[in-house]
Protein backbone atom coordinates (compact mmCIF):
# COMPACT_ATOMS: atom_id res chain seq x y z
CA UNK A 1 0.00 0.00 0.00
CA UNK A 2 1.04 3.67 -0.75
CA UNK A 3 -0.17 6.02 1.39
CA UNK A 4 -0.85 9.29 -1.41
CA UNK A 5 -3.65 10.93 0.82
CA UNK A 6 -2.00 13.71 2.10
CA UNK A 7 -2.22 17.65 1.64
CA UNK A 8 1.32 18.61 1.23
CA UNK A 9 1.14 21.23 3.02
CA UNK A 10 4.58 21.79 3.41
CA UNK A 11 5.18 22.26 -0.48
CA UNK A 12 2.37 24.79 -0.92
CA UNK A 13 1.74 26.65 -3.03
CA UNK A 14 2.72 23.45 -5.69
CA UNK A 15 0.29 21.71 -4.09
CA UNK A 16 -2.46 23.85 -4.47
CA UNK A 17 -2.98 22.55 -8.10
CA UNK A 18 -1.67 19.17 -7.66
CA UNK A 19 -1.30 15.94 -4.89
CA UNK A 20 2.02 15.96 -3.59
CA UNK A 21 2.18 11.79 -5.12
CA UNK A 22 2.24 14.11 -8.51
CA UNK A 23 5.31 16.01 -7.73
CA UNK A 24 7.61 15.87 -10.49
CA UNK A 25 11.15 14.95 -9.24
CA UNK A 26 14.03 14.17 -11.74
CA UNK A 27 11.72 13.75 -14.45
CA UNK A 28 8.57 12.10 -12.97
CA UNK A 29 6.04 12.70 -10.13
CA UNK A 30 7.21 10.83 -6.94
CA UNK A 31 4.23 8.36 -7.39
CA UNK A 32 5.98 6.95 -10.34
CA UNK A 33 9.13 6.76 -8.28
CA UNK A 34 7.39 4.62 -5.54
CA UNK A 35 5.48 3.11 -8.20
CA UNK A 36 8.37 1.55 -10.27
CA UNK A 37 10.23 0.41 -7.02
CA UNK A 38 8.28 -1.59 -5.72
CA UNK A 39 7.19 -3.24 -9.19
CA UNK A 40 11.24 -3.93 -9.73
CA UNK A 41 10.88 -5.53 -6.46
CA UNK A 42 8.55 -8.46 -7.48
CA UNK A 43 4.88 -7.17 -6.04
CA UNK A 44 2.10 -7.18 -8.59
CA UNK A 45 -0.96 -5.43 -6.73
CA UNK A 46 -0.92 -2.02 -4.98
CA UNK A 47 -3.36 -0.05 -2.96
CA UNK A 48 -2.84 3.63 -3.01
CA UNK A 49 -5.50 6.04 -0.85
CA UNK A 50 -6.09 9.34 -2.55
CA UNK A 51 -7.96 12.14 -0.62
CA UNK A 52 -5.97 15.68 -2.28
CA UNK A 53 -6.99 15.85 -6.14
CA UNK A 54 -8.17 12.21 -6.30
CA UNK A 55 -8.66 12.50 -9.69
CA UNK A 56 -5.04 13.63 -10.95
CA UNK A 57 -3.62 10.08 -9.14
CA UNK A 58 -6.02 7.98 -10.89
CA UNK A 59 -6.04 9.11 -14.49
CA UNK A 60 -2.30 8.86 -14.18
CA UNK A 61 -1.98 5.45 -12.96
CA UNK A 62 -4.47 4.50 -15.87
CA UNK A 63 -2.72 6.66 -18.45
CA UNK A 64 -0.35 4.60 -17.96
CA UNK A 65 -1.90 1.17 -17.89
CA UNK A 66 -1.20 1.18 -14.09
CA UNK A 67 2.41 0.66 -15.02
CA UNK A 68 2.00 -3.47 -15.78
CA UNK A 69 0.39 -3.73 -11.48
CA UNK A 70 -2.89 -4.70 -10.41
CA UNK A 71 -3.74 -0.42 -8.65
CA UNK A 72 -6.77 -0.42 -6.47
CA UNK A 73 -7.42 2.50 -4.91
CA UNK A 74 -8.77 3.51 -1.26
CA UNK A 75 -10.89 6.50 -1.51
CA UNK A 76 -10.67 9.18 1.60
CA UNK A 77 -12.30 12.34 0.00
CA UNK A 78 -14.63 12.39 2.54
CA UNK A 79 -12.32 12.71 5.43
CA UNK A 80 -8.83 11.71 6.25
CA UNK A 81 -8.09 8.76 7.93
CA UNK A 82 -4.25 9.39 9.11
CA UNK A 83 -1.86 6.20 8.61
CA UNK A 84 -3.73 3.69 11.11
CA UNK A 85 -7.02 4.68 9.79
CA UNK A 86 -6.41 5.11 6.56
CA UNK A 87 -4.58 1.63 6.49
CA UNK A 88 -7.85 -0.43 8.07
CA UNK A 89 -9.90 1.71 5.39
CA UNK A 90 -8.05 -0.48 2.86
CA UNK A 91 -8.26 -3.69 4.37
CA UNK A 92 -10.81 -5.55 1.61
CA UNK A 93 -8.88 -3.63 -1.37
CA UNK A 94 -5.28 -5.64 0.63
CA UNK A 95 -7.16 -8.60 0.60
CA UNK A 96 -6.00 -9.22 4.41
CA UNK A 97 -6.20 -12.69 4.89
CA UNK A 98 -3.29 -14.18 2.10
CA UNK A 99 -0.27 -12.36 3.27
CA UNK A 100 2.37 -9.31 5.25
CA UNK A 101 1.55 -5.66 3.67
CA UNK A 102 4.05 -3.70 2.48
CA UNK A 103 3.02 -0.11 3.26
CA UNK A 104 4.73 3.02 2.48
CA UNK A 105 4.85 6.68 2.09
CA UNK A 106 4.70 8.45 -1.17
CA UNK A 107 7.25 11.11 -0.50
CA UNK A 108 10.10 9.19 0.59
CA UNK A 109 13.00 7.93 -1.62
CA UNK A 110 15.39 5.48 -0.96
CA UNK A 111 17.91 2.33 -2.22
CA UNK A 112 16.15 0.23 0.24
CA UNK A 113 16.44 -3.14 -0.77
CA UNK A 114 12.93 -4.25 -0.38
CA UNK A 115 13.69 -7.75 -0.86
CA UNK A 116 15.90 -8.09 2.02
CA UNK A 117 12.67 -6.38 4.07
CA UNK A 118 10.88 -8.68 3.20
CA UNK A 119 12.78 -11.71 3.95
CA UNK A 120 13.20 -9.90 7.61
CA UNK A 121 9.57 -10.09 8.47
CA UNK A 122 8.89 -13.01 10.29
CA UNK A 123 5.13 -14.46 11.26
CA UNK A 124 4.96 -13.68 14.82
CA UNK A 125 5.61 -10.16 14.23
CA UNK A 126 2.87 -7.47 14.15
CA UNK A 127 5.21 -5.54 12.07
CA UNK A 128 8.50 -4.72 10.74
CA UNK A 129 9.60 -0.85 10.70
CA UNK A 130 12.26 0.03 8.33
CA UNK A 131 14.46 2.83 10.61
CA UNK A 132 17.84 4.47 10.12
CA UNK A 133 20.22 6.13 12.77
CA UNK A 134 19.78 9.96 11.57
CA UNK A 135 19.27 13.43 12.99
CA UNK A 136 16.14 13.84 13.17
CA UNK A 137 13.45 15.30 16.22
CA UNK A 138 11.32 12.33 16.71
CA UNK A 139 12.62 8.63 17.46
CA UNK A 140 11.42 5.32 18.40
CA UNK A 141 12.87 3.47 21.00
CA UNK A 142 14.62 -0.40 20.32
CA UNK A 143 15.84 -2.67 22.70
CA UNK A 144 19.05 -4.55 21.62
CA UNK A 145 16.67 -7.32 20.26
CA UNK A 146 14.98 -4.92 17.93
CA UNK A 147 11.68 -4.88 19.50
CA UNK A 148 9.68 -1.45 20.15
CA UNK A 149 9.49 -0.05 23.33
CA UNK A 150 8.99 3.51 23.05
CA UNK A 151 9.07 6.62 21.71
CA UNK A 152 10.63 10.20 22.06
CA UNK A 153 10.20 14.16 20.89
CA UNK A 154 13.93 15.08 21.65
CA UNK A 155 12.73 19.47 21.14
CA UNK A 156 10.31 18.75 23.23
CA UNK A 157 11.24 16.15 25.80
CA UNK A 158 8.38 13.88 25.19
CA UNK A 159 8.71 10.33 26.15
CA UNK A 160 6.22 7.52 25.63
CA UNK A 161 4.37 5.53 27.15
CA UNK A 162 3.95 8.15 30.30
CA UNK A 163 5.94 5.13 32.33
CA UNK A 164 9.15 5.40 30.48
CA UNK A 165 12.01 7.14 32.25
CA UNK A 166 15.70 7.51 30.94
CA UNK A 167 18.40 8.16 32.60
CA UNK A 168 20.55 9.94 29.58
CA UNK A 169 17.39 11.30 27.79
CA UNK A 170 18.78 12.85 24.05
CA UNK A 171 19.61 16.61 24.13
CA UNK A 172 18.20 18.27 21.03
CA UNK A 173 21.86 17.77 18.99
CA UNK A 174 22.06 14.51 19.51
CA UNK A 175 23.85 11.86 17.81
CA UNK A 176 22.05 9.19 17.83
CA UNK A 177 24.61 6.33 17.37
CA UNK A 178 24.88 5.42 21.19
CA UNK A 179 22.20 3.58 23.82
CA UNK A 180 20.01 5.27 25.96
CA UNK A 181 19.35 3.71 29.49
CA UNK A 182 16.35 3.27 31.18
CA UNK A 183 15.28 3.18 34.75
CA UNK A 184 15.09 -0.68 34.68
CA UNK A 185 18.92 -0.28 33.18
CA UNK A 186 17.64 -1.81 29.70
CA UNK A 187 19.78 -0.01 26.95
CA UNK A 188 17.35 1.40 24.11
CA UNK A 189 18.56 2.69 20.62
CA UNK A 190 16.73 5.14 19.27
CA UNK A 191 16.21 5.15 15.79
CA UNK A 192 14.01 7.41 13.00
CA UNK A 193 11.30 6.10 11.47
CA UNK A 194 12.02 5.73 7.80
CA UNK A 195 8.36 5.58 5.94
CA UNK A 196 8.11 2.03 5.01
CA UNK A 197 7.11 -1.08 7.31
CA UNK A 198 5.71 -4.31 6.72
CA UNK A 199 2.40 -5.43 8.71
CA UNK A 200 0.78 -8.75 9.17
CA UNK A 201 -2.60 -9.74 8.24
CA UNK A 202 -3.54 -9.60 11.81
CA UNK A 203 -3.15 -5.71 12.12
CA UNK A 204 -6.29 -5.65 11.39
CA UNK A 205 -7.96 -7.48 14.10
CA UNK A 206 -6.11 -5.44 16.92
CA UNK A 207 -7.11 -2.24 15.16
CA UNK A 208 -10.51 -2.84 15.66
CA UNK A 209 -11.40 -1.64 18.74
CA UNK A 210 -9.56 2.25 17.40
CA UNK A 211 -11.60 4.91 16.28
CA UNK A 212 -12.03 5.89 12.76
CA UNK A 213 -9.20 8.21 12.48
CA UNK A 214 -5.77 7.48 13.91
CA UNK A 215 -1.96 7.43 13.40
CA UNK A 216 0.12 4.55 13.04
CA UNK A 217 2.71 5.73 14.69
CA UNK A 218 0.10 6.19 18.20
CA UNK A 219 -0.92 2.38 17.74
CA UNK A 220 2.29 0.80 17.25
CA UNK A 221 3.21 2.62 20.59
CA UNK A 222 0.17 1.54 22.27
CA UNK A 223 0.58 -2.16 21.18
CA UNK A 224 4.70 -2.44 22.12
CA UNK A 225 4.36 -3.67 25.24
CA UNK A 226 2.35 -6.72 24.03
CA UNK A 227 3.04 -7.38 20.72
CA UNK A 228 6.15 -7.73 18.30
CA UNK A 229 6.91 -4.80 16.41
CA UNK A 230 10.61 -5.14 14.95
CA UNK A 231 12.76 -2.63 13.46
CA UNK A 232 14.73 -3.03 10.31
CA UNK A 233 17.80 -1.36 9.89
CA UNK A 234 18.91 -1.55 5.95
CA UNK A 235 22.34 -1.70 5.09
CA UNK A 236 23.97 1.02 3.56
CA UNK A 237 20.82 3.18 3.46
CA UNK A 238 20.43 6.51 1.78
CA UNK A 239 17.13 8.42 1.70
CA UNK A 240 15.27 11.44 1.55
CA UNK A 241 11.94 12.42 2.54
CA UNK A 242 10.63 15.21 -0.28
CA UNK A 243 8.45 17.35 2.52
CA UNK A 244 9.82 20.61 2.28
CA UNK A 245 9.60 22.52 -1.20
CA UNK A 246 13.32 24.15 -0.14
CA UNK A 247 14.37 20.93 -0.96
CA UNK A 248 13.38 20.03 -4.17
CA UNK A 249 16.66 21.03 -5.49
CA UNK A 250 18.50 18.73 -3.55
CA UNK A 251 15.60 16.18 -3.69
CA UNK A 252 16.70 16.24 -7.66
CA UNK A 253 19.64 15.51 -7.81
CA UNK A 254 18.97 12.39 -4.70
CA UNK A 255 16.67 10.80 -6.82
CA UNK A 256 19.31 11.05 -9.56
CA UNK A 257 21.88 9.60 -7.57
CA UNK A 258 19.76 6.27 -6.49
Amino acid sequence: MIFAAGLGTRLKPITDSIPKAMLPIAGKPLLQHQLEKLRDAGLEEIVINVHHFPEQIVSFCREHHDFGLQIHFSDETAQLLETGGGLRKAKDLLRPDEEPILVCNVDILSNIDIAALIRSHTPERLATIVVSARNTQRYFLFNRNGELRGWTNIASGELRPASLRLENPLPPSANVHFPLTDVCDTELFPLAFSGMQIVSPRIFDVMAPYPEKFSITDFYLDQSASAAIHAFVPTDYRMMDIGKIDHLQEAEAFALSL
